[in-house]
């Protein structure tokens, strides 16, 4: 199998892609008036896809390929990025995992082919393994003591029951420590293949360069090998549902901390413009509705916000706020209300600008920096059927009316609420 060039026209301008062999895809942009480059692996696997005998394997796993190959130690690994003051990390998401990192464009070489020996030739020896299971559970513990994560945890928890979603990206400590070497290099094995996989770039990069770069960083371990075509985005045609229903866990926090959510859009419905609006309109800032009615005219709580979701088959919008456990039950009622306000009459015209202003600026200042391209180049090669130029997602954006957000606010905000609440007994 050899490498295959997407035609021009089908990506917007400065964007260029390639499949090689395997069914690795490399797509990378050209940034003029930049001196760096942002690269990142991804590979579509996440928490989602684990048996609920392996909850926490992709996270595991994540932490694991940072420990060594038979040509590069750990240290080897982090002084290559930090002798030329690059960054570089990686993070589990429910649908996949990122390893990514952002040098001078001169070191982009070495970048690539760091990652591509840290994804095909990691060596998982149980040393590693059994040290870095107690770096998880700490890091497990760590988030057991933020309410925001606990919160956020519980919602889904119940939102999503019986469903893989339903589960910690992290795993939970329990599953941690029952996970074995042979599994944790099993999943390795079986799940990061060329044929799932995604490399982006963006910065002051030459495609060319960059394919050449990957096509020789990727070959260890036969991971080029296989014949075989790449793995098409994850898509659905309707979001599953939430379930319904109010779940409580008292923890000794001096605040009370709420998610209450609804079922909301896929990442691949062409509403989620509008949803953003809807959004920023709601909740997204200090002069969003729920910012003024709840902190600033009432004094509820100190932080609330609304937020969107997205996943391949499922969505949710949802509120979240904190508050002393005196004034709980209050912000729910404001919250609640509003809600109701905004599902009968939608958001004024003014409310609407605001939020599409937002949605502008936070697209195009975004995109300033490489590393948000890069991720906009992985994310839209894993879950949309194409990618769109900046100018039509702002042409978009301008063509939305506030009839669009009224309908979309009626549609969203009258389905069944979940709500999530921790906080003292």
């Amino acid at each position: 199998m050899t490498s295959q060039a997407t035609p021009a026209g089908d990506l917007p301008a400065g964007v260029r892609r390639t499949v090689l062999p395997g069914g690795l895809r490399v797509v990378t942009e050209h940034v003029p008036g930049v001196r760096s480059a942002a690269v990142g692996v991804f590979v579509q696997v996440g928490s989602r896809d684990e048996a609920p005998q392996l909850s926490g394997a992709s996270h595991f796993l994540e932490h694991l390929l940072f420990k060594g190959t038979p040509t590069r130690t750990a240290m080897e690994i982090s002084t290559a990025f930090d002798e030329v003051g690059g960054e570089f990390n990686a993070y589990t998401a429910r649908e996949y995992t990122c390893y990514h990192a952002r040098v001078l464009d001169e070191d982009l070489p070495m970048a690539l082919d760091t990652l591509g020996d840290m994804l095909t030739s990691s060596l998982i020896t149980p040393d590693d393994v059994e040290a870095e299971r107690e770096v998880i559970l700490d890091e497990i513990a760590m988030h057991d003591d933020d309410p925001d994560d606990v919160v956020h945890n519980l919602f889904a928890a119940t939102a999503w029951a019986g469903t893989p979603l339903a589960r910690p990206i992290a795993g939970t400590a329990e599953s941690i420590r029952a996970l074995t070497r042979a599994q944790v290099n099993g999943y390795y094995r079986r799940r990061y293949r060329a044929g799932t996989t995604v490399v982006a770039v963006a910065g002051n990069v030459d495609h060319d360069d960059v394919v050449d770069c990957v096509a020789t960083a990727f070959a260890g371990s036969g991971f080029l090998a296989r014949d075989a075509v790449p793995q098409g985005p994850r898509l659905a045609e309707r979001p599953r549902p939430l379930r319904r229903g109010e779940v409580v866990t008292s923890r000794p926090f001096e605040q009370v901390n709420v998610v209450l959510g609804v079922q909301g859009l896929t990442r691949s419905d062409p509403r989620r413009l509008l949803l953003s609006v809807l959004n920023a309109g709601l909740g997204g800032g200090s002069s969003s509705r729920l910012f003024q009615e709840v902190r600033e005219r009432r004094g509820l709580a100190y932080s609330v916000y609304s937020f969107g979701l997205g996943y391949s088959d499922a969505g949710m919008v949802g509120v979240a706020a904190g508050s002393l456990p005196s004034k709980a039950d209050e912000l729910l009622r404001v919250v609640r209300a509003e809600l109701a306000k905004v599902a009968e009459h939608g958001l004024d015209d003014d409310e609407v600008e605001r939020g599409k202003g937002q949605a502008r600026g936070g697209l195009v200042l975004s995109l300033e920096d490489t590393g948000s391209r890069m991720t906009r180049l992985g994310e839209a090669e894993l879950f949309q059927r194409r990618l769109r130029s900046v100018d039509e997602v702002l042409t978009r954006i301008d063509e939305i009316t506030a009839a669009d957000v009224r309908a979309l606010a009626r549609e969203v905000f009258r389905r069944p609420q979940t709500l999530a609440t921790v906080g003292p007994a």
